[in-house]
């Protein structure tokens, strides 16, 4: 019946949407068009690579595909004949992991209509699926039910307050998930709010979250980088803003150009969430005057400038590296960043109240590695604190860095229960 109901009357009014998002979305646009041609890549692919076990992972994003990585790549060294297939949702995942090298291949995931999931299960024919987080299509789940396609849902997350555990729309996603195989968890609650479900088959069980280990061996991997030269390093403290928006930097800047006055040997590398061109140039417009600053692509020509701005993607976790104190983005958005990136090296993390989504940076706070600052004068108050004081600022960071430690270790109980799937 849910089978029917779903791809009936859900189906059709969301594809209709994305057409419309597609005339003025150009990142719908790209995952539409990379869709058109998905189907024929792995076509191809397949027809070279017939060997198995084959392990077909799927994420939404490129965030929730770094949580598959310690998964992938420990799985690797234990297979190495294991052919691995990943599927996205979004263009970010997609374009970001073309690259990837513990990856074989790397797909669209199609839309969710029974046809289409077949005729892609039929031609990866995957020894196991593994989805990631909260990605889960059910289309294609049932269609891994009825092919005995063994399916795990890892690093799971379930509020108690989520709209799946409502009367009616329970008995949904009941049916998607007890087709399931295995539900590893991030915590015991979540693992609760799982059974709440009413599962029957579905082995339900809490590990913990991958994106501990994550964070914790990238941690290792940047210290040995080195990624800000010296010279732009020794005798200063460093600030790094990771990850930041606009309405980040409207709290920040203020505070940053009080703290500059008040200490000479700080400075401050700004790290935009998405560094376009009008929004580098913003940041200029509004350090002009106040602060000396310099785009990190220049950084070969610095001279003593006291605010760095990065320019391009993909270096945040090595610079964390080189922090004293970090301000994570998104608090002052929609919702926090990464809070675990910089905690994994040891540094206290200040962010701002919107951390609905993000439980770790509720628990990291009430640890005491993390804090949470409401507005301008509070953010102040805290980095005048924390900069001020080195003893404060080392025992913030150790409880930070204690936190990431003490939680890694998931990845080993998920393969405990992967590989006998791929056997």
């Amino acid at each position: 019946m849910w089978m029917f109901l779903y791809s009936s009357l859900v189906l059709p009014p969301l594809w209709l949407a994305f057409r419309v998002l597609w005339l003025f979305n150009r990142k719908v646009r790209r995952g539409l068009r990379g869709r058109a041609t998905s189907l024929q890549r792995l076509r191809v692919f397949m027809r070279n690579n017939p060997g198995t076990p084959r392990l077909w992972v799927h994420a939404s994003s490129m965030g929730e595909f770094e949580q598959a990585k310690p998964i992938i790549e420990q799985l690797r060294r234990r297979m190495p004949d294991l052919v691995v297939i990943a599927s996205f949702f979004s263009p970010s995942g997609y374009e970001n992991n073309l690259r990837y090298r513990e990856i074989d291949a790397v797909v669209y995931i199609p839309f969710d209509t029974p046809w289409r999931a077949r005729a892609f299960l039929e031609l990866m024919r995957p020894t196991a699926a593994v989805f990631i987080r909260y990605d889960v299509w059910p289309n294609h789940v049932w269609t891994c039910a009825r092919m005995n396609i063994p399916v795990m849902l890892a690093n799971a997350t379930l509020r108690g307050d989520s709209g799946r555990l409502l009367p009616g729309v329970r008995s949904f996603h009941r049916s998607v998930y007890d087709v399931m195989d295995v539900i590893l968890t991030v915590s015991e609650q979540d693992a609760e709010h799982f059974r709440r479900l009413g599962l029957r088959h579905a082995e339900v069980r809490a590990v913990g979250d991958t994106r501990y280990d994550r964070v914790a061996g990238k941690a290792a991997e940047s210290r040995a980088r080195g990624i800000l030269p010296e010279r732009v390093r020794e005798g200063r403290r460093t600030l790094v803003a990771g990850s930041s928006w606009p309405e980040d930097e409207e709290v920040l800047l203020p505070v940053l150009f009080k703290l500059l006055d008040h200490d000479p040997s700080l400075q401050c590398i700004i790290v935009p969430h998405e560094p376009t061109l009008d929004h580098l140039e913003w940041l200029e417009f509004r350090l002009a005057g106040k602060a000396d600053s310099i785009r990190f692509s220049y950084l070969q020509s610095w001279s003593g400038e006291r605010v760095i701005i990065v320019d391009s993607i993909g270096i945040l976790l090595p610079l964390y590296a080189a922090a004293d104190v970090a301000f994570v983005g998104g608090g002052f958005k929609s919702n926090v960043h990464n809070t675990l990136e910089p905690a994994a090296y040891g540094i206290p993390v200040l962010y701002g109240p919107k951390i609905g989504n993000s439980q770790e940076a509720r628990e990291l706070a009430d640890a005491g590695g993390g804090i949470i600052v409401r507005d301008r004068q509070d953010l102040y108050r805290s980095l005048r604190r924390l900069l001020d004081d080195e003893s404060l600022r080392a025992e913030s960071g150790q409880i930070a860095g204690r936190f990431v430690a003490e939680r890694a270790g998931s990845t080993i109980q998920i393969l405990e229960k992967l590989e006998p799937m791929l056997q």
